[in-house]
């Protein structure tokens, strides 16, 4: 039986949001050396799993393999341009099955929904990164329920993460990153 650990990724702003009120991700919360770590982190995975809409904002230029979260799909669908899924027509470990049969680690750079679907479904690590004093007025959050909960630790904990110590990845931009674990 293949093993699976699913980690998701974001950076986020003071408000927790992942992009401005356009739902684009603006150049104040792009960061260098955040980047340089999630693209390792990418490179590093089985799979990398995101919605339609990130999926069509940026093409796959380094050929990962890629599953789309989209109810346009029917069940799982193998097509040219990755695998497919509908999360209300197959299961996860039936889409993992058949995306990555070898298992590994799964990336999940989200959006929103796709961050909501896998907290829902449980993630095994979330890398949180932060970057302080950027806010995004009317932004989208990185999870639903964020503000909700008062921000997005605190969410992340009511689902049974843990946080580790926080790594300065930019000190000049005030950027850092927290991996919350199960």
């Amino acid at each position: 039986m293949p093993r699976y650990e699913i980690h998701g990724h974001a950076i986020i702003s003071d408000n927790d949001c992942i992009t401005d009120a356009d739902g684009r991700m603006p150049d104040v919360l792009r960061n260098e050396a955040d980047w340089q770590r999630f693209q390792a982190e990418l490179d590093r995975a089985a799979l990398v799993v995101l919605g339609r809409g990130g999926h069509a904002a940026h093409p796959n230029a380094r050929h990962r393999p890629r599953m789309i979260v989209s109810s346009q799909a029917d069940g799982v669908e193998e097509r040219a341009d990755g695998w497919w899924w509908n999360p209300g027509m197959a299961s996860l470990g039936e889409a993992l099955r058949k995306a990555a049969p070898e298992g590994g680690l799964i990336a999940v750079p989200g959006g929103r929904r796709v961050n909501d679907l896998f907290l829902s479904l449980g993630f095994d690590a979330f890398h949180l990164s932060r970057k302080r004093g950027v806010k995004l007025p009317g932004g989208v959050p990185v999870f639903t329920r964020a503000w909700a909960m008062g921000s997005a630790e605190r969410l992340l904990a009511s689902h049974g993460l843990h946080p580790t110590d926080p790594v300065v990845l930019d000190e000049a931009e005030h950027v850092s990153v927290t991996v919350w674990v199960r």
